[in-house]
């Protein structure tokens, strides 16, 4: 039977298990024998990570061809207005290549842990929060679509993966299913 494991990935740690240069990886925080990540979060991404030991799940879990929505919850720069996020309904071009279409609604901001070290602010622009679910998984597609409309993205937490959500995990904490 497939281990899986569920993993907050805390914002600066890697999704690999070795580093040559010793950075903050999933090995300083899950010491469980062959498992990988199934997909992956950039460095400055927080939030649900799973991790398995079946190659069959980790194509089925990662692969856009499954259509498995990743659900984040993004604090962008400025205040979206209705058209902006109906832009990223539709889906937007980045890197020459069109987005699949993205479900968007603004949202109060999440219950989260504290990040470290904190996201930087301008007092004179106002931060607000989307929740965002993707079909795909192009590097850094989040980040890219938020700026692409004019909102860059200061902070992105996963919290969906599939069916498999991020529930009361601590930041850095994991647990086997």
């Amino acid at each position: 039977m497939a281990r899986i494991l569920l993993f907050n990935k805390p914002y600066g740690v890697l999704c690999t298990f070795t580093d040559p240069e010793d950075r903050p990886n999933l090995s300083h925080f899950v010491n469980v024998p062959e498992v990988y990540a199934a997909g992956r979060l950039d460095a400055n991404s927080e939030g649900l990570l799973v991790l398995t030991d079946d190659g069959v799940l980790q194509d089925r879990i990662s692969h856009p061809r499954h259509g498995k929505a990743k659900g984040y919850w993004v604090q962008v720069e400025g205040i979206p207005e209705e058209a902006d996020l109906q832009k990223l309904r539709a889906g937007v071009t980045i890197k020459g290549r069109q987005t699949r279409p993205a479900r968007v609604q603004q949202i109060d901001p999440p219950s989260l842990w504290e990040r470290d070290p904190p996201v930087r602010f301008r007092a004179s622009i106002p931060t607000s929060w989307l929740e965002v679910y993707i079909q795909e998984g192009m590097n850094r597609q989040v980040r890219r679509m938020t700026a692409a409309v004019g909102f860059p993205t200061l902070r992105l937490v996963r919290f969906q993966v599939g069916t498999y959500t991020l529930g009361t995990l601590g930041s850095g904490e994991w647990r086997e299913l």
